[in-house]
C-alpha cells in the first residue's frame, strides 16, 4: 500500500518524533492524542542516554541512530538541542555504561576532577534537550510538512479504525487501556528548574537503584535538577520535600545552585515495561503499530524508533 494514511496515537516526544518521520517520508499523517504537546515528555530533562529503559536487543542501535540524530539538530537553530561537556560519577567501584562507548570524546576523570566523596566518573559530551522548545520544534516541523493536530480523548483503538489503515500507538501508560497491556507501569519523575547562575557543564551521579537521582543540566538561561525514580507512584503532584531534597542534593556537588531562583517544578510517569514495544499487530482490516515502553529513555531512543516505525509502515 503506497503511503498509506497514518494515525500517530500520542503527542509525547515518541509520538511527535515518528509523526515527524513518517510525515517527512511522504505519508498522510495525523496526530491524535488529548494533551499536545504529552505532559510527561514536557516534564523531562533531557539528555541523551538511554536510562531506566529495560533491556531490549535493539536499545543500542535505536540509541545510536538517535545520538547521531540529536547531535546534528544541535545544529539547527530553533530546535533547542545543544551539545553539552559533563561527567557522570560514582561514590562506588562502577564501570562505564555500555552505551557511553558511543560517544567520541568519553574519558575516566582524574580524581581531582570530581567531586568530594566520589571514586570513579567519566567525562562526555552528548546532546541536551529543553524539551517545552523542542517539543514546540517538533510541532513545527510536523505541520510544515502538512501534518495534522486532532487534540482528543481516545479510549479504544477501535475508534480509530475508520480513519486510516494504520495506526500508531505511542500512547505511553496510555497503553494500559488502549492496547490491554497490564505489564506497563510509571517511574515516577521530579524535577525542579532554576534560574542559571553560571554553569555550563552538566553533572551525572550514578545511583545504582536508589529511588533518589543526582543530576543538574544546563539548558541556556536555566538548569533543570533531578530527581527521583519511583515504581508504580501514579501522581503528578510535585512534592515540596521532595524538591528540597533535590536541591540540596545538586547544591552539595554544584555550591552555584544552592541559592539558584527556583522558576518551577516539572512532574512526570515514565511509561516502563518489562521490554520496549515495537512491533505491528493486525487488526481487522488495518494494522497497529505499538511504540510505547521506553521508561526514561523516550528521547535518546526517539529516532531511532520512529526510523523502525517508518519501515513498519512502509511494509504494510
Amino acid at each position: 500500500m503506497a503511503n498509506p494514511n497514518v494515525l500517530v496515537l500520542g503527542a509525547g516526544v515518541m509520538g511527535l518524533t515518528t509523526a515527524v518521520t513518517l510525515t517527512e517520508a511522504g505519508h498522510r499523517v495525523t496526530v491524535v492524542a488529548d494533551e499536545i504537546p504529552g505532559r510527561t515528555s514536557l516534564a523531562a530533562g533531557a539528555s541523551w542516554g538511554p536510562y531506566h529503559v529495560e533491556p531490549h536487543e535493539k536499545v543500542s542501535s535505536w540509541g545510536t541512530h538517535t545520538l547521531t540524530a540529536l547531535t546534528e539538530l544541535a545544529e539547527v537553530p530553533g530546535s533547542s538541542v545543544r551539545l553539552v561537556t559533563g561527567i557522570e560519577a560514582s561514590r562506588v567501584a562502577a564501570t562505564m555504561p555500555d552505551w557511553a562507548g558511543n560517544l567520541p570524546d568519553v574519558k575516566e576523570c582524574r580524581t581531582g576532577d570530581l567531586p568530594p566523596g566520589f571514586r570513579i566518573g567519566w567525562r562526555y559530551t552528548v546532546p541536551v534537550v529543553d524539551m517545552p522548545r523542542y517539543l514546540g520544534y517538533l510541532l513545527g516541523r510536523l505541520r510544515a510538512a502538512d501534518g495534522r493536530i486532532d487534540q482528543r480523548h481516545v479510549t479504544d483503538l477501535a475508534d480509530l479504525g475508520e480513519r486510516g489503515p494504520v495506526v500508531v500507538n505511542c500512547a505511553g501508560l496510555g497503553a494500559h487501556h488502549l492496547a490491554g497491556d497490564d505489564s506497563i507501569y510509571p517511574i515516577r519523575g521530579q524535577l525542579v528548574v532554576v534560574s542559571n547562575p553560571g554553569i555550563d557543564t552538566f553533572f551525572s551521579e550514578d545511583t545504582g537503584l536508589s529511588p533518589n537521582l543526582t543530576h543538574y543540566l544546563p539548558q541556556g538561561d536555566h538548569v533543570v535538577l533531578g530527581g527521583v525514580a519511583v515504581p508504580d507512584d501514579w501522581s503528578r503532584e510535585a512534592d515540596p520535600a521532595i524538591a528540597a531534597s533535590i536541591i540540596t542534593r545538586c547544591g552539595e556537588i554544584e555550591p552555584l545552585l544552592r541559592t539558584a531562583t527556583v522558576l518551577e517544578h516539572r512532574t512526570g510517569l515514565r511509561p516502563t515495561r518489562a521490554q520496549v514495544r515495537l512491533e505491528a499487530q493486525r487488526r481487522g482490516d488495518g494494522v497497529v503499530i505499538h511504540n510505547y515502553g521506553h521508561g526514561g529513555a523516550g528521547v535518546s531512543l526517539s529516532w531511532g524508533c520512529a526510523a523502525e516505525v517508518r519501515e513498519l509502515v512502509s511494509a504494510v
